[in-house]
């Protein structure tokens, strides 16, 4: 089950992985460029009166990895009606879509947790651990976000019925934006882990047989 998972995503995974360095890149770039044009000195200055992160082109990026991955994971499982076959396989249902889900958010942790190490470890010669930290806690709640997009995508894309899906759609907008707004760290964790159940219910519906 994970080899299949392997299969579908690991190119995008990859094109992904290249998009997040290179905007971090682009971002430690900028921060280095400033700090030998100005003095880190009025760096830190401007970081600590105007709340400035270097990072603000990377606020979507993770969100929209996740919900491209919850495409590329899930649409042709249910274009080709493959999932079907797959849940009929001589494994609990919820297993699979365990390892299904599971597989996906492992991959999503694992590139933010790249992305994070990177962003740390390109800011530390320029920048104190309170600025540093500044940065990666600007970046944390972002990643959340992307790992809640890519679990609210799976839940839309596997329920069965239109009308449904588009309800979904409404309620994880609705959602997602909280991730934008600062409520704190362990609230969005929080938040993270409960919509972890949602594709279970779609799930469920898909195997009631629920139609439009």
């Amino acid at each position: 089950m994970l080899y299949k998972e392997w299969i579908k995503t690991r190119w995008y995974l990859l094109a992904a992985f290249a998009v997040l360095g290179g905007f971090a890149g682009y971002a430690l770039v900028k921060l280095h460029r400033a700090a030998a044009l100005m003095g880190a000195g009025h760096i830190w200055e401007v970081m600590v009166t105007r709340n400035a992160v270097f990072i603000d082109q990377m606020e979507y990026l993770p969100l929209l990895v996740g919900l491209l991955l919850a495409a590329v994971q899930f649409v042709p499982e249910m274009q080709r009606k493959c999932l079907k076959l797959t849940l009929h396989l001589p494994v609990p249902a919820l297993a699979t879509l365990t390892a299904m889900v599971g597989c996906g958010t492992a991959a999503l942790l694992l590139l933010f947790g790249l992305c994070i190490l990177l962003l740390a470890a390109g800011a530390s010669p320029v920048l104190p651990h309170e600025l540093v930290w500044n940065i990666l806690s600007t970046a944390l709640p972002w990643c959340l976000a992307g790992v809640a997009a890519y679990l609210f995508g799976a839940w839309t894309i596997l329920e069965p019925t239109w009308k449904r899906r588009l309800v979904n759609i409404l309620m994880s907008v609705l959602l997602l934006r909280i991730y934008f707004l600062a409520p704190g760290l362990p609230v969005l964790a929080l938040l993270t882990l409960a919509s972890a159940v949602l594709s279970w219910l779609s799930v469920v519906r898909f195997m009631a047989g629920r139609q439009d």
